[in-house]
């Protein structure tokens, strides 16, 4: 590989390399027929675990009011194939990936390919540098999807996850019902109530219908979880279950 593209390469992360090889290692691809040149796998499958411990110890300091399940939904997001894929399309890093003729030949490079390219990189930073370099550049190209993640994270997760729950388990979709609105128009309280077919389960309540319907399809979705982990089939109570204080439930500040 010229050494002009190395240090364009280099460039584009912010790194300079001590052992160039090492990052022509995680610009190779596997379909490279070259006996001279070792291709990106091992390294793929060392920057995997460097880029999951990272995110997820910045997630943990960062996060400290967010649950084990929040968190980890956020990482799998955040170190999933179509981010790791984008992040090096972002760079342009695909400009530069050694590949082999079929690859070449291809109208675009597989999601899975540019993905090993990024742990390749990561990789290859932490052995010629260590893991704070490592870190350095997983944050400079993840920390504003880090905080991007967790802020849907927090807005949809629960509407998102009962709704897949219900489709999977009972065939149809939630829906949310306005129990009482009140207070005056720059202080206004929501009571939603998540229903089920018939059944009024989770009552949300929040300064708006979307915070009160989120706050509603959390507790309903943590009350299926509850009651799926006593028994099974899961069977639930029909009576509502109210979440949150009138101004502010279902609304997460970060600590």
């Amino acid at each position: 590989m010229p050494s002009s593209d190395l240090e364009r390469c280099e460039e584009i992360i912010g790194y300079q390399f001590k052992n160039r090889a090492l990052f022509e290692m995680a610009l190779t691809h596997a379909s490279l027929d070259d006996a001279r040149s070792e291709h990106n796998e091992r390294l793929e499958f060392l920057g995997d675990a460097i880029l999951g411990m990272v995110v997820c110890d910045h997630l943990f300091s960062i996060y400290p009011g967010l649950r084990e399940g929040e968190l980890t939904r956020i990482k799998s997001a955040v170190v999933s194939r179509s981010t790791l894929a984008r992040k090096i399309r972002e760079l342009a890093l695909d400009e530069f990936l050694r590949v082999g003729k079929g690859m070449v030949e291809r109208a675009a490079f597989p999601r899975s390919v540019l993905a090993n390219v990024y742990e390749a990189i990561t990789a290859a930073i932490y052995l010629d540098s260590g893991l704070g370099e490592a870190r350095r550049f997983i944050m400079n190209t993840m920390e504003e999807e880090i905080a991007k993640v967790a802020s849907n994270e927090r807005e949809v997760n629960f509407k998102s996850l009962l709704q897949q729950h219900t489709q999977r388990h009972f065939g149809h979709s939630p829906k949310y019902r306005v129990l009482e609105e009140s207070g005056p128009d720059h202080m206004k309280s929501f009571r939603v109530a998540a229903v089920i077919g018939e059944l009024a389960y989770g009552v949300g309540v929040g300064r708006n219908k979307k915070e009160a319907e989120q706050a509603a399809a959390r507790i309903t979705f943590e009350l299926i979880q509850e009651r799926e982990k006593e028994t099974a089939p899961a069977k639930l109570v029909s009576a509502p279950h109210e979440h949150g204080h009138r101004h502010d439930a279902g609304h997460r500040h970060k600590s």
